[in-house]
């Protein structure tokens, strides 16, 4: 009998180092979001005389596995002072769009785009002024995980807004030689970009050329000439996207802003001081001879009394208008029927106390005198814009005598000047 229990103890100790060892191989599994690894473990062993091997075992660690989609803003989330046509956009590595908008402070979504790819989002429309605008949505990454989008940015205040002006203004009929002038409420520190925002379309094409001029009021603007007189009849129509555009560090552009206006009857003025007359033509053709007594300082020798030679242009009409010039003598004297033809005083206008030289001498202090009568029929056939060809003195029309002396350069002067508009 005991051969058959020292077999039986047998059996039994080798089913007991059988489950050990199943035991000892078993494992777990490792979730998506973790990675946990175990060093050095071991497993022990009980012995048929009843001793164990030693068992040791070291720490486990878990790490989170960041995702791998990121969102980059151009300007950066947080940006403040921005320009409400600043381009805004923002782009996704290593993952795509999955939803997003942008609101501004009252909730409405601003019109946005985003790139077939679902990589790449653009805003879409202006902004307004003095406002913060959010950005919320979720992108999912190559990874299969989620990131959040969110951010803001905020444009320039109310108080930046600026106003711009275009001359000649809306609806206007104008004459042959009148430029065209897009004036800016601040001198532009990048002309080149806001250039870019200005263009002008004719009806029939016209050849011309843009060029920077500080006028008389200060104020700075791109001003556009033709090579020759504009057709009569030409329709002329001017775009100047300047809303949000930054003009300087505290202006911005109030308003998109536009002219569209005619050029009306070829009417020219020939002054020849040394004929004493005044001549008007309409297509090339005489239709008015008025006697006339110009600046009288090719006599005296007061350059600041000689009517400057040289292509003036029409800028103003007052029926009656209040003269000054304390040097010679006069403030506040009334004259009817003027018409200013450019910004150093040179005005056509009636002067009855120089009706005696009307026709024969040369007795002003620069203006083109006529008497009542025709100073009125010339005022009432007068439009902004007509040129006024001066000549027979040795003065000859230029900067220092004010901001319109375009067409008293040659076009090869103006055309250096020039500057590329457009395409913006």
């Amino acid at each position: 009998m005991k051969p058959a229990r020292r077999r039986s103890i047998a059996a039994l100790l080798l089913a007991l180092v059988g489950l050990l060892v199943v035991a000892g191989c078993s494992s777990g599994s490792l979730g998506a979001e973790t990675v946990t690894s175990t060093a050095g473990a071991t497993g022990g062993v009980t012995g048929s005389d009843g001793s164990s091997g030693a068992a040791s075992s070291a720490p486990s660690t878990t790490r989170e596995v960041p995702p791998v989609a990121t969102v980059a803003a151009t300007p950066a989330f947080g940006t403040d002072g921005l320009s409400p046509v600043e381009p805004l956009t923002f782009t996704v590595a290593k993952g795509t769009i999955d939803s997003v908008q942008m609101t501004n402070p009252d909730g409405k979504v601003v019109e946005q785009t985003i790139s077939p790819d679902k990589k790449t989002w653009t805003v879409a429309e202006p902004l307004g002024f003095g406002k913060t605008y959010t950005v919320t949505g979720t992108a999912t990454g190559e990874d299969g995980k989620q990131v959040p989008i969110q951010g803001s940015w905020t444009t320039v205040g109310e108080d930046t807004k600026t106003r711009n002006t275009i001359s000649p203004s809306d609806n206007a009929e104008v004459g042959v030689a009148v430029p065209v002038s897009v004036s800016f409420g601040a001198e532009p520190q990048d002309r080149e970009a806001v250039a870019k925002r200005i263009s002008i379309t004719t009806t029939p094409q016209v050849e011309g050329a843009w060029a920077w001029i500080k006028h008389d009021d200060g104020r700075w603007a791109l001003d556009f000439r033709p090579k020759e007189y504009w057709p009569s009849g030409t329709q002329v129509h001017v775009d100047a996207k300047l809303y949000g555009v930054k003009l300087d560090d505290t202006s911005y552009g109030a308003a998109d802003i536009t002219s569209d206006f005619t050029i009306g009857r070829n009417q020219v003025v020939v002054a020849d001081v040394n004929s004493h007359e005044l001549v008007v033509k309409r297509d090339g053709q005489v239709v008015a001879s008025y006697p006339a007594s110009y600046g009288r300082g090719g006599d005296n020798g007061d350059p600041n009394l000689v009517t400057r030679s040289g292509t003036h242009v029409v800028m103003s009409k007052d029926a009656e208008y209040l003269m000054n010039n304390p040097r010679y003598g006069y403030t506040n004297t009334l004259e009817k029927w003027a018409v200013r033809i450019s910004n150093n005083g040179e005005f056509i206008h009636a002067n009855p106390a120089s009706a005696s030289a009307q026709g024969s001498s040369n007795v002003t202090h620069g203006c083109a005198n006529l008497s009542l009568a025709d100073a009125e029929a010339y005022f009432n056939s007068a439009f902004i814009g007509d040129p006024v060809e001066v000549s027979g003195t040795d003065i000859q029309l230029s900067s220092m005598d004010g901001d319109v002396y375009t067409w008293a350069m040659s076009w090869d002067d103006w055309k250096a000047m020039s500057v590329p508009v457009g395409s913006a």
